[in-house]
């Protein structure tokens, strides 16, 4: 975040250095498991998310295909090969998506009747409904609750903090669930 202000002793200037930003970006892309037991995935990619990463990343993270990306084509049509080994999901797993560029792009959408026939639904929220998506909110209070200091100044620092605070957001919410199932 760049400095919104600052303070000097009276009749001295402040000068703040200018750094470069460029290339020190850091995305995440970020699920929120719901369900028995509550959980918080993600995962920081170097470039930028386009439709391939996350077509891994849900093949990955969220449905569990070992393989990534490259196998679902194997997997859906139920073909096993020596080293893919025959795959399908003990529990369905329903995928929720806003329309950001990424979700709607072709090279992920086409993938929709393969990813459920590996037990992946793709639901995609309403156009101008931020509000609807719940991993926003989770988004929010880790960028202003969990990563308060901002003064890291490498790329990897950068990444290492928003892990810091995805660590402690996850935490949250797995504390919240455990009291929330002792209380019921």
């Amino acid at each position: 975040m760049p400095t919104g202000y600052t303070w000097s002793r009276i009749g001295q200037r402040a000068v703040v250095p200018k750094e470069d930003t460029r290339s020190r970006r850091v995305d995440v892309l970020g699920a929120q498991i719901v369900g028995m037991e509550p959980d918080l995935l993600w995962q920081r990619t170097d470039g930028r998310i386009d439709a391939a990463v996350l077509l891994d990343f849900v093949c990955v993270r969220l449905a569990g295909l070992s393989g990534g990306a490259g196998v679902l084509d194997l997997a859906a049509d139920g073909v096993g090969v020596d080293s893919i080994p025959l795959w399908c999901r003990g529990r369905p797993c329903t995928v929720v998506l806003d329309n950001a560029s990424a979700h709607v792009a072709k090279a992920f959408r086409g993938r929709r009747r393969q990813l459920a026939k590996i037990g992946v639904e793709l639901f995609y929220l309403p156009s101008c409904s931020p509000e609807s998506n719940d991993i926003e909110l989770v988004r929010r209070q880790a960028k202003y609750e969990d990563y308060p200091q901002r003064t890291q100044t490498s790329t990897d620092d950068i990444g290492q903090a928003v892990d810091e605070a995805l660590t402690r957001r996850r935490n949250r919410i797995r504390t919240s669930a455990e009291n929330f199932t002792q209380a019921a």
